[in-house]
């Protein structure tokens, strides 16, 4: 072979074949035992149906999702009583009466639980049990496998001298779960399939049967223990089929038992699929039966193809980007739980990469196109112990926004495509809520929605009511349309962000006592200043929390209004609205600093100088918004310091992400990394919500606890901010990058702009060279700590003035109040330089630095 084409070709077959980091073992999560607890088993999925492996070679369970099973039926929850009391209630809380006003907020404006509900309920399908007779429960050779450059999952084994392998992924190409069962020799391959429902029988129960007319399908009919769930009938019901296929050897049903055996097989493969009688979120009219079979019978191809076709639809997701971080060969050797519990005590940091896309594999295995949105726990729950935790709905005052921070700028942009169909859902609905609470256009949600779309304000607590959620879910249309450029996708949505600001023109109301235009009644979620308490007719404290003008929402209403006006202005229509929303913008409350130095978390300065409070809501404008520069707004960007300081390092799950996403913003890698590092401290899988440290669990599920997987894309979207920025007027490389990385590569992510990162290689801490895509054209202004030249050895140009590239312009925000300047330390900040470099669309520029 010619030796030019052979050095072509191998970096591609490396990449085949090991995937990320130059070797197989750093893309794998192995363990020498099987799984004893639902979050040590390995999580499998294809967006519509998820699959946790135990991997025990004794009597193996595969515990089963469908993204559509959930309690109820077609509903709305929104409070008609909340607009005959929303004046009085706004105008308690201008005159400070603020324990008055949250009494009859939350009992006008919640949803009336005696009516309807405060949300459904995401349910299991059940287990599908394998036995295999006269086999341990760990036999010699023992090893469980999850292989993320794949997405296909293994267990291998040794008994009386036959080596077994169980090979196992959910097809992205053919929506079945596929299990493949081998012996190294022939005829020795028995075993029993059956089903058992979910260990909450009293939510749901699934009985099985053998499909007439064949000896080797089982049906599962799933169906809801209940008639309703909180006043809304429940009429969904789902049907697994099972499909038992054998070379060799003998197959044989038993109705009575509901089990299909195989003796005496060479192999055998077994497939499954489900599904619902849903359809859309107002239409449940659909054949379950008749879906879940059609994806058994118009399955034709054999194992091998079956598992080449979706190894290569999951590989052209997931092996866009790759991460090298660095090397540790003693700690790769080991079980990926024993690396985790270590990992705060030795350097470790192919784990660290290894977390980066293990939350990049989640985001592929549970959302795709056409499929429903990752819930509060992916598409994975047992509906047993503590599970469905939180009924496992959509909590919308952060967790499924998280669940979207990594898609983006991870390259993973179709997978956002169900939350962006989530987001158009509810803007339906929404305004019935508009409507019928607040009188008003547009549209709105609180802090919570479920598969039906609901929109009212749910949860007997002050954290309820909260009707910013549709500024945040907007922002969401807004990103992707700044790293993509595409301007049918914006005008497609664009009239979704104008009604959401339409609500705004009709709800927002003038504080007396400072003039500004705000949001009442509202919360900064789930957190209080400490007013005060009272107890509510069910006997039950509450702590006064809802108030105007609060920080978060004064951000996100912000950058709500700021971007409708944008997009307004690049489709070239709505000229006299985009001047109304202009003149709204500069009456809201700007950012205020407060007698610590810290940013202001509500409008007066009631904030604490520390506090462990989980949430960081009033940090909105630094991440995931782009308000807080700093190279433009120093003074904000120390008083977000300072209140970040403040809540200290400890946390949950989510919250440490979120803290990762922070600190990098903030450009301290180091503090950035301290936090991953509490991120991957391994918790026991008995631990509860009664704990206040979070952590990650055996499998890398993030331990909240129990499990929540916006930690995982969190801290992806975390690291991802540590290598490269694309928010703040320019694609900033390495702003954040951690000593114990000093060296290191990543290629495939994205910035703002189209421009992808083909490749970035650093070394000593500092970036060696980089090469960029540019896929839409335009001016890339580059930031760098050193200085950059072309691969012509020239040096770049230096920027000047304002980047002309609209995609990566910088924030503009009214000027902070602040109480106390000499509380702000001066910002000394490293020295970067900024180039300007224009492109074309579609070509790579190369730069090396010196």
């Amino acid at each position: 072979m010619n030796k030019y084409l052979l050095l072509l070709l191998l970096p591609f077959v490396t990449f085949v074949s090991y995937g990320v980091n130059g070797s197989d073992q750093d893309l794998k999560l192995w363990y020498d035992r099987p799984a004893d607890y639902w979050v040590e088993a390995l999580p499998l999925g294809n967006g519509h149906l998820g699959a946790m492996m135990y991997g025990i070679a004794s009597r193996d369970t595969v515990q089963i999702n469908e993204d559509t099973f959930w309690s109820g039926s077609p509903y709305n929850n929104y409070n008609p009583k909340a607009k005959g009391k929303l004046k009085e209630i706004q105008s308690l809380i201008d005159r400070g009466e603020y324990a008055e006003a949250q009494k009859l907020s939350m009992a006008n404006i919640t949803a009336d639980r005696s009516v309807t509900a405060h949300g459904m309920i995401y349910e299991s399908i059940g287990n599908l049990i394998l036995d295999f007779p006269g086999v341990e429960r760990i036999p010699d050779n023992y090893r469980r496998e999850l292989d993320l450059g794949s997405a296909v999952a293994k267990v291998t084994y040794t008994v009386g001298g036959v080596d077994y392998t169980r090979e196992m992924f959910t097809s992205l190409t053919d929506d079945l779960i596929i299990i493949r069962i081998t012996a190294s020799k022939p005829g020795k391959v028995t075993f029993a399939t059956s089903f058992t429902g979910p260990l909450k029988k009293n939510r749901t129960v699934a009985v099985t049967e053998v499909v007439d007319g064949t000896d080797n399908m089982l049906r599962v009919s799933c169906a809801h223990a209940r008639e309703a769930e909180e006043n809304i009938p429940n009429r969904l019901h789902a049907t697994a089929i099972i499909k038992v296929m054998a070379d060799g050897g003998t197959v044989t049903p038993d109705d009575e038992s509901g089990r299909i055996s195989v003796n005496g097989a060479d192999s055998a493969t077994i497939y499954v699929s489900a599904a619902t009688n849903f359809k859309n979120y107002r239409d449940i009219s659909g054949d379950s039966e008749e879906k879940a079979m059609s994806a058994i019978k118009r399955f034709d191809k054999d194992y091998a193809t079956a598992k080449s076709d979706h190894v290569a639809k999951y590989r052209g997701q997931f092996g866009r980007v790759s991460l090298d971080l660095g090397s540790n060969h003693e700690q790769e050797a080991k079980p990926t739980d024993v690396r985790i519990r270590e990992f705060s005590t030795v350097h470790d940091p192919s784990l660290a990469a290894m977390y980066f896309q293990f939350g990049r594999y989640l985001l592929i295995s549970s959302s795709q196109p056409g499929t429903q949105p990752a819930n509060l726990q992916g598409i994975w729950n047992p509906s047993a112990g503590q599970y469905p935790a939180w009924d496992s709905k959509y909590t919308t005052n952060i967790n499924v926004e998280m669940n979207y921070w990594p898609a983006e700028v991870t390259n993973l942009s179709e997978c956002h495509e169900p939350f962006l169909q989530m987001v158009r859902d509810v803007s339906v609905t929404g305004k019935e809520s508009a409507s019928e609470m607040y009188g008003a256009r547009g549209w709105t949600l609180h802090h919570n929605t479920d598969l039906w779309r609901s929109t009212g304000a749910v949860d007997y607590a002050s954290c309820s009511v909260w009707p910013t959620c549709n500024a945040w879910f907007a922002s969401h249309l807004w990103e992707r349309y700044l790293y993509t450029g595409d301007k049918g996708y914006l005008a497609g949505v664009y009239p979704i962000l104008k009604s959401a600001c339409e609500f705004y023109q009709d709800f927002l109301v003038r504080d007396t006592a400072s003039g500004y235009m705000v949001v009442s009644p509202s919360n900064s979620p789930e957190n209080h200043p400490g007013l005060g308490s009272y107890v509510d007719d069910n006997g039950k404290k509450q702590n006064v929390a809802q108030f105007s003008g609060v920080t978060m929402d004064n951000q996100m209403v912000y950058d709500l209004l700021s971007n409708t006006i944008h997009a307004a202005r690049e489709l070239g229509m709505d000229k006299e609205f985009a001047s109304e929303l202009d003149d709204l913008r500069m009456q809201l409350p700007p950012m205020h600093v407060g007698k610590y130095g810290q940013l202001q978390e509500w409008l007066k300065d009631w904030d604490r100088e520390t506090s462990g409070h989980r949430h960081v809501s009033h940090l909105w404008g630094l991440f995931p918004g782009n308000q807080i520069s700093p190279y433009s707004h120093p003074q904000l960007f120390q008083a977000a310091k300072k209140s970040l300081t403040g809540r200290g390092d400890a946390s949950r799950g989510w919250s440490m992400g979120w803290k990762v996403c922070l600190w990098a913003r903030l450009l301290d890698g180091n503090h950035a990394h301290t936090l991953i590092s509490n991120q991957l401290k391994l918790m026991d899988p008995n631990v509860t919500i009664k704990s206040q440290d979070g952590g990650t669990y055996a499998n890398m599920f993030d331990a909240h606890p129990p499990f929540q997987i916006d930690g995982n894309f969190g801290c992806t979207a975390g690291i991802a901010e540590m290598l490269v920025q694309s928010h703040d007027g320019a694609v900033h490389l390495l702003p954040a990058l951690p000593d114990v990385w000093s060296k290191g590569e990543v290629k495939g992510l994205k910035a703002r702009g189209g421009f992808e990162i083909a490749d970035m290689k650093w070394s000593d801490g500092k970036l060696s060279s980089v090469t960029i895509k540019s896929t839409l054209g335009g001016n890339l202004r580059l930031r760098s700590s050193v200085s950059l030249y072309d691969s012509d050895g020239k040096r770049l140009i230096r920027a000047k003035g304002v980047n002309p590239n609209p995609f990566n312009s910088v924030y503009m925000i009214s000027a902070p109040v602040i109480s106390n300047p000499d509380k702000i330390p001066a910002l000394n900040l490293p020295a970067t330089n900024l180039y300007d470099v224009p492109t074309e669309i579609g070509a790579e520029y190369t730069f090396i630095a010196r």
